[in-house]
Order: structure tokens, then C-alpha cells, then sequence
């Protein structure tokens, strides 16, 4: 099969297109015929080096697929009503920069009706990490206010729409009047832009001076000690990405007073019965919504697949709004 692998650890120029054996699946997996992969930002720090693989997982990047299933056991593919021949989007630990993928049977879900596979490519590991800490870790409840840092990228646009379908007021920053004016086309309440405003006072402001309920953070470092000061009692802050750093100053006895929460995960290593029940949720909760349009894909580019070096480049200069693509079939 073609697959897009890592020469060494390095710049985008490190991806190149090999030939690898075909993977054969093991018990409780399928095999997808790969027609588009999404990129995410695990992908360019498994990369740079800074984000291996777990135990068992392909050196391949790629943590989402989309494609057709065309091998796995009969009673198996049955129980979990699937059959070859099916299209399918599937959340995997690795191997997703390939033309074949094995994937966890539980990790799999059909591609909503009406989507295409380059469309489902975009889904599977931004609804899984919204749905597992903004809902799950975060506990977000209708009438609450979430504050989502980096509205614009592939999680803040999920987490945009997702919030508002499920009652939630939003709030985003962004880098640029142009990402934040697409935020609240998409359906935020409130954009501020960081680079020229203070988010501390904008979320103050836009909540009557309560605070954000919940703070969905992938920056980490000293936005935490901000958004302490910016969260409501009983907030909570969920961190799923360090890109400002990891260490993080703040005043712990605003925690005590105003019972604040901290909290943070990493799906990738998770086990597997763990994300075969987010994709349950998803299923029932979420692919609903989509089949209906009322959350909707977000693309802002499609690349060939031999093109994997110029999709990480366009996602480390941050200039995009919402998922970038691999497709196999250009």
C-alpha cells in the first residue's frame, strides 16, 4: 500500500510517500480501504518527535480515516452492525496516513448520511476530544458558558457548534478579526480577538461579570492563571494541549474559595473500550445533529495525499479555519 511516512524527525519536509505491507487486522479491528485522512496537531508533534506512538500503535501518522471497509470478521463487523462494504470514519492511534488502515471495530462510526469521506475524515478525533472533555470531563450544561481557546482550529470549530447544539452560550478567541468574524459565522456568541484585546475583560463583560462555566484550554502555560480569574464559581478548566507551555503560576486559593476544577486528558493512549464509548455517545448524541445539518464539517483544505508536507506546513503557520485533508484519490 501507499502510506506517508517520517524520514526522521524534523519539518514538514520529513513526510514522503513509501510503500508499506498491507496491515492485516487482529480481533475486534476492521480494515478500511482509505479514501481521505485528517491532520491534527498530534500528527506535527509525533512529527517533530515530541509525541510517540503508544505500545502496539503504528509509526505511521495519521489519527483519522475515512474510507470503506473491505475486510473483518463476518460475526464481528455483525454485532457491531457493520458489513464490508460499508463506509465508515474511525478514530485510530496511528496509521491513518495510509491507502489501507486497521481500526478498532468500537472506534468506528458510519459516515453520516449525506457526508462524504473527506468530510468524515474531519471528524472522528475532534468530536471524540470534544465530546470526552467538554461534556464528559467538562460537564457542560445547557445555559452554561464555554470559553474556547482557539475557536478557529479544527477542535474549536466542533466545540463551537457542539456547545450551541446543546444549549451552551460560547465564547472564542482567535488570532485575527477574519478567524474571529468565522467563529461566530459558525455560531460563537462571543469572538475576541487576543492579539489586540484581553480576554480576562471581554469574557467578564459578555457574562455580567460571572465568568465562563467552562474553559476549553490547548494552550495551558500562563492562560491558565488567566483563566482562573476570568471562570465562574464551580468552573472548570479542561487542558488538552500545552502550546503555551507547561508550567502554569496561579492563585491556588481562588480554587478553594470559588471551587474551582482543573482538569486536563490525552485520548491517544486511552483504551480502547474507553473511546468505543465516546463513539457510542457520539453516535447517539451527535451523528444525529449532523445528518439533520445542524453541525456541519468544516474544511479549509484538501490536499493529495503526497502533499502531506504542505498540509503540515499550512497547519504550523495557523492560517486556517476549521480541518485540513488528505485525499487518496487525487
Amino acid at each position: 500500500m501507499r502510506a506517508i511516512a517520517m524520514t526522521a524527525f524534523g519539518g514538514p519536509e520529513v513526510l514522503a510517500e513509501t510503500t508499506r505491507p498491507d496491515p492485516v487486522p487482529v480481533a475486534g479491528e476492521l480494515l478500511v480501504k482509505v479514501t481521505a485522512s485528517g491532520i491534527n496537531r498530534p500528527d506535527v508533534l509525533q512529527r517533530k518527535g515530541a509525541y510517540a506512538p503508544p505500545p502496539g500503535a503504528s509509526d505511521l501518522p495519521g489519527l483519522e480515516i475515512a474510507g470503506t471497509i473491505v475486510g473483518g470478521d463476518a460475526v464481528e463487523l455483525a454485532a457491531a452492525g457493520f458489513r464490508i462494504g460499508d463506509r465508515v470514519c474511525a478514530l485510530v492511534a496511528g496509521g491513518g496516513y495510509a491507502e489501507l488502515c486497521a481500526a478498532p471495530i468500537a472506534q468506528c462510526l458510519p459516515v453520516p448520511a449525506g457526508l462524504s469521506d473527506v468530510e468524515a475524515a474531519s471528524l472522528p478525533e475532534t468530536y471524540f476530544t470534544v465530546w470526552s472533555n467538554v461534556f464528559d470531563r467538562g460537564r457542560l450544561q445547557p445555559g452554561e458558558t464555554l470559553l474556547v481557546q482557539g475557536g478557529s482550529s479544527g477542535i474549536g470549530v466542533t466545540a463551537i457548534q457542539l456547545a450551541r447544539a446543546m444549549g451552551a452560550k460560547v465564547i472564542v478567541t482567535a488570532g485575527s478579526a477574519d478567524k474571529v468574524a468565522a467563529c461566530v459565522a459558525l455560531g460563537a456568541d462571543v469572538g475576541i480577538d487576543y492579539k489586540t484585546q484581553d480576554f480576562v475583560a471581554e469574557v467578564k463583560s459578555a457574562t455580567g461579570g460571572k465568568g465562563a462555566d467552562v474553559v476549553l484550554d490547548m494552550v495551558a502555560g500562563p492562560y491558565v492563571a488567566r483563566e482562573v480569574q476570568c471562570l465562574a464559581d464551580d468552573g472548570r478548566i479542561v487542558i488538552i494541549a500545552v502550546q503555551g507551555g507547561i508550567d502554569a503560576g496561579f492563585n491556588a486559593g481562588d480554587l478553594l474559595r470559588r471551587r474551582i476544577t482543573i482538569t486536563g486528558s490525552t485520548l491517544r493512549p486511552r483504551p480502547i473500550a474507553f473511546k468505543g464509548a465516546i463513539a457510542a455517545a457520539l453516535r447517539k448524541n451527535v451523528w444525529p445533529l449532523i445528518e439533520a445539518g445542524r453541525i456541519k464539517p468544516v474544511i479549509h483544505r484538501v490536499y493529495p495525499a503526497a502533499q502531506a508536507a504542505q498540509a503540515h506546513a499550512l497547519m504550523e503557520s495557523s492560517q486556517h479555519v476549521g480541518k485540513i485533508v488528505l485525499d487518496w484519490t487525487l
